[in-house]
């Protein structure tokens, strides 16, 4: 399935669930990435987010990552959810884990300008596995609190 050729929003669901196995549905017009016990989100601040980048990439565990104006969303799977005590910390860093049945929206474009106001980082690739949710917050716990690098 060519990108370019893509015009609806149902053909951005298509494309989204034939070519990177994501679970999107169509709603309101736009495409949307539900929260399941499958596919996971993390929302950080850029700054913060871009070191996470960073130090997954070194750690060979990065994976899809959408871009907004004041956040970054990573797509994650969900291998264990946080206790009450690191969410705490992670709210205090500005860091949000949607909760099962919300969702995500993803951008109906490839390039960085989108009618949803977000672009893809690191778009999703086929039959690439997500990172673990839990990697993703110790690295981000690492980050937030200076503890690395």
């Amino acid at each position: 399935m060519n990108a370019d050729k893509l015009r609806t929003v149902d053909d951005w669901v298509s494309y989204y669930r034939h070519e990177f196995g994501l679970p999107v549905t169509e709603r309101g017009g736009f495409v949307m990435l539900p929260v399941t016990a499958h596919v996971a989100v993390v929302h950080l601040p850029v700054a913060c987010a871009e070191k996470v980048r960073a130090a997954l990439q070194q750690q060979h565990r990065d994976g899809p990552m959408l871009a907004r104006q004041i956040r970054w969303s990573f797509l994650a799977e969900p291998d264990s959810r946080p206790g009450e005590q690191i969410l705490e910390v992670l709210n205090r860093l500005d860091i949000g884990i949607p909760a099962v049945g919300s969702a995500v929206m993803l951008p109906t474009g490839l390039g960085r300008w989108t009618r949803e106001g977000c672009h893809w980082v690191t778009p999703p690739a086929r039959d690439a596995k997500l990172p673990p949710l839990s990697a993703i917050i110790t690295t981000a716990l690492a980050v937030g609190t200076g503890s690395e690098g």
